[in-house]
């Protein structure tokens, strides 16, 4: 008698991602399906109830911690992964308040993922950094701070840092600095 495979769902708007990924996990047993919005998300959850799901940080007009909640309360029992190549320290500390079971920097591979995923508890094990974060990744950190604190509203954010939205907005549209 064959087992059934896990159901993974993959959220995110950048399409090749989401097809490289497929292609990995269906290759290893999975049965994969895939959204690129929100909307197609929670129909797919409802339809399908996976057990298994990994959720960009920053989909196109919407973002990834807001459908988390949406996300856990269809299957609560989901193990979701937050994925994003616009990591900070404040959103994977809310992405682990709102229910995530882990947080992975993009680009990150199927193993990675499926490592993520496994994981149950925290890793003891894991190296500290021998030096200090630089001026421009603790700037990062500290305007993801202040945007999550103003739930992703730019003018507001803007403002309470100090600065032209527009200069507010041209920093978010860059990479964050690596450390």
């Amino acid at each position: 008698m064959q087992e059934t495979p896990e159901r993974l769902l993959i959220i995110d708007d950048d399409e090749m991602f989401c097809h490289v990924l497929d292609r990995a996990l269906s290759r290893r047993g999975f049965e994969v399906l895939v959204a690129h919005d929100a909307a197609q998300a929670l129909s797919l959850a409802r339809r399908h109830q996976p057990q298994l799901a990994t959720l960009d940080l920053k989909l196109e007009h919407e973002s990834g911690l807001k459908l988390l909640p949406e996300l856990l309360e269809i299957v609560a029992d989901c193990r979701v992964v937050v994925l994003t190549g616009y990591s900070s320290i404040a959103t994977a500390v809310e992405a682990i308040k709102l229910g995530a079971v882990n947080y992975l920097c993009k680009p990150a591979d199927a193993d990675e993922v499926l490592l993520a995923l496994s994981r149950a508890e925290g890793d003891p094990e894991t190296e500290v950094a021998d030096n200090p974060p630089s001026i421009n990744r603790i700037t990062w950190e500290h305007i993801q701070k202040v945007l999550q604190e103003h739930d992703g509203n730019i003018s507001a954010t803007a403002r309470a840092l100090g600065m032209h939205r527009r200069t507010l907005q041209r920093k978010l549209q860059k990479r964050p600095v690596r450390r």
